[in-house]
């Protein structure tokens, strides 16, 4: 009976700190002091998200710096130049710096390269993109308009991926999102991360097409220096 009772007492243990785990609120977006996009011609839209209830893309920033770009979130955010498009077999990379891992938040968010962008702005946008953390993770989602996962609810680690020696610490991830004639790939620091078939990607509920604008994708509370930012027709050499 006693051994009963404590494995009851056990169980009603786990079950509570299983609620409770369950019902920890998400971690808020928080404003961007002076935030807004200052530089011509980029727009932006932040996802319609729980975790940005009541903000805009006016509560994230995005500014000129240097040879770059910088941004800080806020709510998680996806910005673009509409004259940025490309069409075919191209490459889409960026160079993406932290100088403080973590500092605007407990736990790493993403960054990284949207593609293939459709309707952007609208409730129809559709897009891909791939973002590294600064753990050793990666993300590959998109939009079709509704949200979907190409490699798993959480992504998943990779060797290629940079970690950030510790919260407040530097990391650096180049990525490049590459389309060829039947395949999307992600490479992250020179290394091809997850290659995925066209006919996956350009379906009902995904893409509308590979074609399209490209930009850069933030998840919230996030802060990161933009450089090498650019496209190039073709497939690399090498690849």
């Amino acid at each position: 009976m006693r051994r009963q009772y404590g494995f009851m007492l056990v169980a009603a243990a786990v079950t509570l700190t299983s609620v409770s785990a369950a019902q920890q609120p998400m971690e808020a977006s928080q404003k961007v002091a002076g935030g807004g996009i200052f530089i011509d011609g980029w727009v932006g839209k932040i996802d319609s998200s729980r975790e940005n209830t009541g903000l805009t893309i006016s509560d994230a920033k995005l500014v000129k710096m240097g040879p770059g770009m910088h941004v800080t979130t806020g709510p998680s955010a996806t910005y673009w130049n509409p004259a940025n498009t490309a069409s075919g077999t191209y490459t889409v990379k960026a160079k993406f710096s932290e100088a403080k891992y973590m500092n605007l938040n407990d736990h790493p968010h993403p960054y990284g390269i949207m593609i293939a962008g459709n309707d952007l702005g609208t409730a129809n946008q559709s897009f891909l993109y791939c973002a590294a953390y600064g753990n050793g993770s990666f993300i590959v989602r998109g939009f079709g308009p509704a949200s979907f996962r190409m490699n798993g609810g959480r992504g998943e680690m990779n060797a290629a991926v940079n970690k950030a020696a510790g919260k407040d610490q530097p990391v650096t991830q180049e990525i490049a999102v590459t389309v060829k004639p039947d395949v999307v790939e992600c490479a992250i620091n020179g290394t091809v991360v997850g290659s995925y078939p066209k006919a996956d990607l350009v379906t009902a509920g995904k893409l509308k097409s590979t074609d399209g604008v490209y930009g850069l994708r933030f998840g919230h509370n996030t802060d990161a220096h933009v450089s090498d930012f650019g496209m190039t027709k073709g497939i690399p050499v090498g690849k």
